[in-house]
């Protein structure tokens, strides 16, 4: 076979990337709350990925911000009116929702989570939730309360309810409130709902499963001030969490010394060297069904680290300095026996590698698959990918090599998890 490998940077920069919510029409509803100032932001973001966006208001909503600022932010005019008579059989809360993908009501208000529990419609906005097709019009709430009406025992009964009649609650902030308090109950910043939204409509093809990730590189130390790292980001790693994550899975990511944010919904465990990685991994890998090792782990570390900063000799030689080699922890994990495992019955832990080579991409990752003893070694470019926002991606296995063309890290990682999924499920 005769496989080669490149990627054609000046032909990457023109490439466009499909956003995430291309083709989806979101209704998203204001009900009253100082919250509604982030409801604007998120109406710009839900439209830079890609879907149109249906403004609906409570008249509580418009006393917080105008409709005027949300039609031009959404391009489509505001409805606020159940007797709104621009709909041709002036049925807003009929037609509204039946076009939409989902409905997101952002803030949403005590009082209009108490309304929707109990059915009640007497204003636009929660006429159309209740006349939506509950099979086919999803309902997703972002709460928005001070901490003593989030804490209340009828706000959190009146969310359980909402949610076993089908609604999906997309959480809470913690931090300082309009009212001056602190403490829970804020809406979610207008980028944290967006991802919630995305991967609201991922397929949920990892649901049940526990995964943990490794990501970034680790820094060996060599005095106080130095130390042997590499230069990976950790993108890779963190995007494939968040798709795990999105597509159902309970996500553990170690991660080495990077300045990623944590994804949604993803436990983040920080460590510095691979032993503190191989620490952190194994303490965890006894409840993953699938491991993927993504990070950069430096193959060796100094002997002994000085206790201060090595100086400059007057000869002007270099210090020597030992080195020893550090753990192999995607080799390690993939020897452990079963019974350190609590996988299922259809099969042991499923361990996926990653190779940064420079050259003979096939070649090196096949040789390390091998070397290694997994079923699927994921090879890449490091140096044109490293500290990059895209990538391109060589599944290896024992019998087969799939190329994942150039794209963002994001949708490269929504592939990998796919795949992975389907081996499972194999």
């Amino acid at each position: 076979m005769v496989f080669v490998w490149q990627i054609d940077k000046k032909c990457s920069d023109t490439l466009q990337f499909m956003a995430d919510l291309t083709g989806k029409h979101i209704v998203l509803g204001l009900s009253g709350g100082i919250a509604c100032y982030k409801a604007a932001e998120l109406c710009r973001a839900l439209i830079k990925e890609g879907a149109t966006v249906q403004v609906v208001m409570s008249e509580a909503a418009a006393q917080f911000i105008t409709p005027v600022t949300m039609q031009a932010l959404s391009g489509r005019p505001v409805f606020t009116s159940q007797w709104d008579e621009r709909q041709d059989n002036n049925m807003a809360h009929i037609n509204l929702g039946r076009e939409a993908d989902a409905i997101v009501i952002a803030p949403a208000s005590a009082d209009f989570i108490a309304k929707l529990l109990h059915g009640r419609a007497d204003d636009l906005l929660s006429l159309m939730c209740l006349a939506r097709p509950i099979d086919k019009v999803p309902l997703l709430i972002a709460p928005a309360m001070n901490r003593e009406m989030w804490a209340h025992p009828a706000t959190q009964r009146n969310l359980a309810q909402l949610q076993a009649d089908g609604a999906t609650l997309l959480g809470v902030g913690s931090g300082f409130q309009a009212c001056g308090e602190t403490g829970d109950g804020r809406m979610l910043e207008p980028q944290e709902l967006l991802q919630d939204v995305v991967a609201f409509f991922q397929p949920k093809v990892l649901a049940g499963q526990f995964v943990l990730v490794t990501a970034g590189p680790t820094y060996e130390a060599l005095d106080p001030v130095r130390g042997i790292t590499n230069l990976s980001s950790g993108k890779m790693g963190f995007a494939i969490a968040r798709a795990a994550h999105e597509a159902g899975a309970q996500v553990t990511l170690v991660a080495g010394p990077v300045s990623q944010p944590t994804p949604r919904g993803v436990q983040r465990i920080d460590v510095r060297s691979a032993q503190e990685m191989q620490a952190a991994v194994m303490l965890r890998i006894g409840a993953a069904s699938v491991f993927v090792a993504t990070a950069a782990v430096a193959d060796w570390r100094p002997a002994e680290a000085a206790e201060h900063k090595i100086k400059k000799a007057s000869s002007g030689l270099p210090p020597f300095i030992s080195l020893t080699e550090n753990p192999d922890i995607l080799g390690a994990v993939a020897q452990l026996p079963r019974a350190q495992l609590k996988v299922g019955e259809k099969g042991r832990l499923f361990c996926v590698g990653f190779a940064a080579e420079s050259q003979d991409l096939l070649h090196n990752t096949s040789a390390k698959r091998e070397r290694k003893g997994v079923p699927l070694l994921v090879g890449n470019i490091g140096p044109a990918t490293f500290g990059q926002d895209d990538n391109a991606l060589l599944l290896v296995d024992a019998n087969n090599v799939r190329e994942l063309a150039h794209n963002t890290k994001l949708a490269l990682a929504r592939q990998l998890v796919a795949d992975i999924a389907r081996r499972l499920h194999a």
